[in-house]
């Protein structure tokens, strides 16, 4: 008998197959709910299964329990089959505390396990392959996690983020749930913010990027605190990033161009939901500590073709204004520097109403996500 059947025959398995149910409908393109806090999720089922009558699962010996998370954790290295990790941290608190131990972040493994994940850095050798599928009619844009090279791959959901006209400036409210897409939302992880003239976006995220972090004062973030989301996570609106599009009125500097100072999320070892140290969330000071500028990789004029070129190296087929890729210049006084461009974002149109997204470190899914719905939109002064 496998251990996801024999994990779903004990009694206290009410919660676990509800949450397999959940994972299989998102696997059929449902993109049904998903909860923010994944820590807070776990430990609710945790602690029901802690509280039926049936403990043999909790009183494995820790040395047997290892062995059998270690090896689902090596052998469902993919979504869909990588839900099965997830199951094994819903079993109990012991269960998810050896899990904790064993599933490492995606800067480590290159895998995305729980919504943790998605405000981690990406890998370090190979980007994180997405598809970004638009809804006009709504003005919903979806974030997947792809399964396979292909475009027309359902893939596995990862964000929503819907766009809302507020006054004079443009929100886009970014969510873990496909359906409840608000900023009073258990599924809210952040928002992206423009200014009049769509130019300039400000990248706020729902929880603080360190300790001490003041959240940004504005009427929004004032209506959002005002309804407490977690006990355990101050509600509020923390800038962790800017992208300003250059001006270019008199047509005569090429495609757009744009800056991207951002407030990177630091490295760690866990990717299940556990809050990092004090210690290393302290502000930032520096560059070195966490503060990355990004920058468009400047295209090439092709003359036979009369038109900006870039290599996406397979990723975009169709010519757009939107298509951009961004680099982190490496510093020649580093060890190991050489000044070389290494590219850590690209997005590209590959269908009407289809995008794909690879990012890698020091960004994030979400970082990357907000990055990209900035190029939506008609910018008539720098285009």
């Amino acid at each position: 008998m496998s251990l996801r059947k024999a994990l779903l025959s004990r009694k206290f398995s009410k919660s676990f197959r509800e949450l397999k149910l959940r994972d299989d409908d998102q696997a059929r393109g449902g993109d049904r709910r998903v909860a923010r806090g994944d820590s807070a999720e776990l430990d609710r089922v945790a602690d029901y299964a802690d509280s039926s009558s049936s403990s043999s699962w909790s009183t494995m010996l820790p040395e047997l329990l290892g062995e059998i998370i270690q090896r689902v954790e090596n052998s469902e290295d993919k979504w869909p089959n990588r839900q099965n990790v997830v199951a094994c941290a819903c079993v109990c608190k012991r269960w998810r505390d050896i899990t904790k131990q064993i599933v490492r972040s995606p800067s480590y493994s290159g895998k995305i396990t729980f919504p943790s994940c998605l405000k981690q850095p990406g890998p370090c050798d190979f980007p994180h392959q997405c598809l970004i599928k638009r809804n006009k009619k709504t003005s919903t844009f979806y974030l997947y996690l792809a399964f396979t090279p292909s475009f027309t791959d359902k893939g596995k959901f990862l964000l929503a983020a819907r766009r809302y006209r507020r006054g004079s400036h443009t929100e886009y409210i970014i969510s873990l749930d496909a359906d409840d897409i608000s900023q009073g939302s258990n599924a809210y992880v952040g928002k992206l913010s423009s200014d009049f003239l769509g130019t300039n976006f400000t990248i706020y995220d729902s929880q603080p990027p360190y300790t001490g972090a003041k959240p940004a004062s504005s009427r929004s973030t004032r209506r959002f605190a005002s309804k407490q989301i977690s006990p355990q996570v101050p509600a509020g609106n923390f800038e962790v990033g800017q992208v300003s599009y250059k001006f270019n009125l008199l047509k005569s500097r090429g495609p757009r161009r744009m800056v991207c100072p951002l407030n990177c999320p630091p490295s760690g070892e866990t990717a299940i939901g556990k809050p990092l140290e004090k210690s290393k969330m302290k502000k930032p000071e520096s560059t070195s500590s966490g503060y990355t500028i990004l920058r468009n990789k400047a295209p090439r004029w092709h003359d036979q073709l009369q038109c900006w070129c870039l290599n996406f190296h397979g990723r975009v087929t169709v010519a757009s204004v939107k298509n951009f890729q961004l680099v982190a210049t490496v510093d020649p006084s580093q060890s190991g520097g050489k000044g070389d461009e290494e590219t850590v974002l690209q997005f590209g149109k590959v269908g009407d109403d289809t995008f794909t997204m690879d990012y890698r470190q020091p960004l994030s899914a979400f970082q990357a996500f907000a990055i990209c719905l900035t190029s939506f939109g008609t910018k008539l002064a720098c285009e």
